[in-house]
């Protein structure tokens, strides 16, 4: 057998690529069917829905069911004939059966009258379909569904990138919320056993903490986790292990270089919600996940977000988080793009064992404010010209412009590690072969501002990281906080506060 390899395009072929079998939901698919439910399977795109309908399919072709399907992606403005045509030709490749009909109630006659024979028929992108199509394609199925015991047509599976649950909700509907299965993403034992099977098969290992970067960064996303992957195998060909430092760059790459469409699709459906996008972004609260709430709704379906373990609004994908981050940022007008920041004797910034001297550093930045307050890093309406204010945003981003051209002026490196929860974003710089893990936010009450402190310890000894940098704008009448240095967990917290004027300043 030749080589296997990560898929990052089309449904999943085990003999070809590397395959997560996913033993137990296979397992769940074929209850249902032996059960006679009519069912939806949603999730995402590129979530593996098409990778799992087909290995259902050879299980169920395994216990003895017939299985064709259907893909009506590009269906948006067929007519019902063809349509029908379309669908007694595919009726006929799958199961044998020379159906002619021309109307949906003859397709529901010619099927009930065929006996002696278990199928099911699966329904791809059922979305696509054009609407007036689909609701007298889903009475046709209802009707099979109700005399399921004595017709061939043992089940019928929808298949779709939303829950298409509402769409066809009605008191008869086969397609009820019991009968809806998700596909859910990789968990972090199925990433490391994708993994691992490309080391059995070629010898070359994933260091484990690229391991736990490709789940960690992705959640799983099944596209996504062969994409990462596949690019490292790509770049490291011929090495015997993968690095941390390939990774950051694979990652970077994913940012900035390369035109994901799937991550263009998140983005394209964040704009349409894109106030309520950069409050999750740049604002560090919480929000409840209420499905009856239209933007959390279509954003959830759309697989921007998702419901967190305590029931509030996350980021799908860290992922989906970071590209978002950079596509929402403010747009820096003219008179910014002139001016770079000017850090006069960058090694008065460095101290003799090589360690960066944020005092100093971010003391020269408080003189930059003082100077040219906030007001060029407003954002710029796209439709109409004019500049608009995020203040959330276009705080934590001047500073985070400020201390990127410090790095790179050094030859240092940065990446911004975004969470998968909402409101912290840290950026972690390396300098001389030193981290430091940069936190920059909005003072919002102190309780928040103490735990703040909390959270980048926490995080800064997860990672492994002895020094956090925590940078706080507080409104100028604001006297309570103030600067300081904290050991918390074994790690230096160094707070920084940077006073602004909001009449002033904006």
């Amino acid at each position: 057998m030749a080589k296997r390899y990560f898929n990052t395009s089309g449904p999943n072929n085990p003999e070809k690529h590397y395959t997560c079998m996913r033993e137990g939901l296979i397992e769940k698919g074929l209850n249902f069917v032996k059960d006679e439910r009519y069912f939806t399977i949603w999730s995402p795109r590129q979530s593996g829905k098409s990778t799992y309908f087909r290995l259902l399919a050879k299980k169920l072709e395994c216990e003895g069911y017939k299985v064709t399907h259907i893909n009506v992606e590009n269906f948006q403005d067929a007519t019902k004939d063809i349509f029908l045509r379309h669908l007694g030709k595919e009726l006929k490749n799958g199961y044998g059966l020379d159906l002619k009909f021309d109307a949906f109630s003859d397709l529901f006659d010619k099927i009930k009258d065929v006996s002696g024979v278990n199928c099911v028929f699966i329904i791809d992108e059922i979305e696509g379909l054009n609407e007036e199509i689909f609701n007298q394609f889903l009475h046709t199925i209802r009707n099979l569904y109700h005399s399921r015991e004595e017709h061939c047509m043992k089940s019928v599976i929808l298949v779709g990138v939303s829950n298409i649950t509402g769409i066809a909700e009605d008191s008869a509907s086969p397609f009820n919320i019991a009968d809806t299965l998700e596909v859910p993403y990789f968990t972090k034992e199925e990433v490391y056993e994708l993994l691992d099977r490309h080391e059995e098969e070629t010898g070359q290992r994933f260091e484990e903490r690229v391991q736990e970067k490709i789940y960690s960064i992705t959640s799983g996303q099944p596209g996504l986790v062969n994409g990462f992957s596949y690019k490292l195998v790509e770049m490291c060909v011929g090495r015997e292990e993968i690095l941390y430092d390939d990774y950051l760059i694979i990652e970077d790459w994913y940012l900035k270089v390369v035109i994901d469409k799937n991550i263009a699709n998140v983005i394209s459906k964040a704009k349409k919600y894109r106030d309520f996008v950069e409050r999750l972004l740049f604002r560090e609260e919480s929000i409840e996940f209420d499905i009856e709430r239209e933007s959390i709704k279509f954003l959830h379906a759309n697989g921007v977000i998702n419901r967190d373990k305590d029931g509030y609004v996350e980021f799908r994908a860290p992922l989906y988080k970071k590209k978002l981050y950079r596509a929402f940022y403010p747009h820096v007008n003219g008179d910014m793009e002139r001016e770079k920041f000017f850090i006069k004797g960058l090694l008065l910034y460095i101290r003799e064992d090589g360690a960066i001297d944020f005092d100093r550093l971010i003391d020269n930045f408080k003189e930059y404010v003082k100077r040219r307050s906030f007001r060029y890093f407003r954002e710029k309406d796209e439709e109409t010209g004019k500049f608009k204010q995020i203040k959330e945003a276009t705080l934590v981003y001047t500073f985070e412009t400020y201390i990127q051209s410090f790095i790179q002026s050094l030859g240092g490196k940065s990446y911004l590690e975004a969470h998968t929860g909402l409101g912290r974003s840290d950026l972690i710089i390396n300098v001389n072969n030193r981290e430091y893990v940069v936190e920059a936010k909005i003072y919002r009450d102190e309780i928040r501002f103490e735990k703040g402190k909390k959270q980048l310890a926490y995080y800064c000894d997860n990672i492994n990281i002895k020094e956090g940098i925590y940078l706080v704008f507080v409104p100028s009448e604001v006297e309570i906080v103030k600067e300081g240095k904290d050991e918390i967990k074994g790690v230096l917290v160094r707070t920084y506060i940077v006073r602004y004027d909001e009449e002033k300043d904006f």
